[in-house]
């Protein structure tokens, strides 16, 4: 929200004003039946491997469409589970875009393989399927599709590409929960589904993950590898009344709490609602740059519902005469917490150093990174805080 001076005529918020407090790019939204959820839990005998682990998966199960869910720790564990239950290891590589959080990439190395980066497509920053046929070789295991922003990619092109080559597809569907593509939900996508319940994520579990499929023997690997490795939790053997557990398996602790999950079985119920308000602001936004010269919104495709996890633009420095980096800079400054997402993963050092990754690898991607900015997107925002963001912007550019 902007001050309260501000407030009482948001047409004329001036650029001598700060938001305060600061508008964060995303942000939680927690009511007190959430609160409730978790004291519930709290007070329950199971704060952890208990029944509120199965009860959160299956909701989510049931949301996106598939037979099975696995809850896990994070976005990263999910991806990493995913990555061991397609038996990833030493000597394969695994297709990756180049525009997406560094995990997508690091859950590939966890397990020993070798990302392989590919472009985007200028307009989405979607991972481009044509461009995946140019990087598949012997040693190609699985391609992880990123939807960026909470746009699903184009499923039915990566599809073709990994049943003509017998490989695997992962959707990282991390900022997509509550997205579909061609009336199909999020989730039921691939054979593998990925997603994250960080707080600015479409619903949270403060930190959390998930992975949908509809093969139970992929899930019951990633309900082992989440569990040590061992093949039966402490409720399981609670209620055999027995001690007895085997390690079959290098697994981590990848568990989600009881807690952590209540929370999430009451965020979810909300879900729908909360995407439709993101989808709303996407379209203020829409509307507001349409005319606007230098600054271009993503594109969407015609067959996908986007569930805005981010509203991403791209700046034309050589139209506005300012550049993404003094944009950002400015915009800070009066509290408005915009964002870049993301590097290139092959820019970073330690991939440049392990992998000799480096510019000119991923020259859409690399392109992209120097114009993107995250403006604030999250279902509690007002209009009004919205229009204090493009006003904002106007000024800066030289257009209010």
């Amino acid at each position: 929200m902007i001050n309260d001076s501000a407030r009482k005529d948001p047409g004329r918020y001036s650029i001598l004003e700060a938001f305060c407090p600061p508008l964060p790019y995303g942000r939680q939204s927690i009511s007190d039946d959430d609160i409730e959820a978790v004291v519930e839990a709290l007070k329950s005998d199971w704060l952890t491997t208990g029944p509120t682990v199965a009860s959160f998966e299956k909701a989510v199960a049931s949301f996106t469409g598939s037979a099975e869910a696995v809850a896990v720790s994070s976005g990263t564990a999910a991806l990493h589970a995913a990555m061991f239950a397609l038996g990833i290891e030493a000597g394969d590589e695994v297709i990756v875009p180049a525009m997406t959080f560094a995990s997508t990439a690091n859950a590939v190395v966890f397990q020993g393989g070798t990302p392989v980066f590919v472009d985007v497509d200028p307009d989405t920053l979607l991972i481009d399927p044509e461009k995946i046929e140019k990087k598949i070789t012997a040693h190609t295991k699985a391609v992880i599709a990123v939807d960026y922003a909470g746009q699903p990619c184009n499923y039915d092109a990566l599809q073709a590409v990994v049943k003509q080559h017998h490989i695997e597809l992962v959707a990282d569907a991390c900022h997509s929960l509550g997205g579909s593509y061609r009336g199909m939900p999020v989730g039921s996508l691939s054979s593998l589904n990925v997603f994250s319940f960080h707080p600015v994520k479409n619903i949270t579990t403060a930190e959390g993950g998930m992975i949908t499929t509809d093969n139970p023997e992929l899930a019951s690997r990633m309900r082992l590898f989440r569990n040590h490795g061992i093949s039966s939790d402490h409720r399981e053997r609670e209620a055999k009344g027995s001690w007895y557990y085997e390690m079959v398996d290098l697994g981590y602790n990848y568990r989600l709490t009881d807690i952590q999950c209540a929370l999430g079985l009451s965020q979810i119920r909300k879900l729908s609602d909360w995407i439709a308000r993101r989808q709303l602001l996407a379209l203020r936004y829409d509307e507001a740059f349409e005319l606007q010269d230098g600054i271009s919104p993503l594109k969407v495709g015609p067959d996908v519902s986007h569930a805005y996890h981010l509203y991403v633009i791209r700046i034309d420095s050589d139209v506005l005469g300012i550049c993404r980096n003094d944009i950002f800079y400015a915009l800070r400054s009066h509290g408005i917490g915009v964002n870049v997402h993301y590097i290139p993963v092959h820019l970073h050092p330690y991939y440049r150093n392990r992998f000799k990754t480096g510019p000119g690898l991923c020259p859409a991607a690399e392109e992209a990174y120097g114009e993107i900015l995250s403006l604030p997107l999250f279902p509690a925002m007002q209009s009004q805080d919205q229009d204090g963001v493009l006003e904002c912007i106007h000024q800066i550019i030289g257009t209010s």
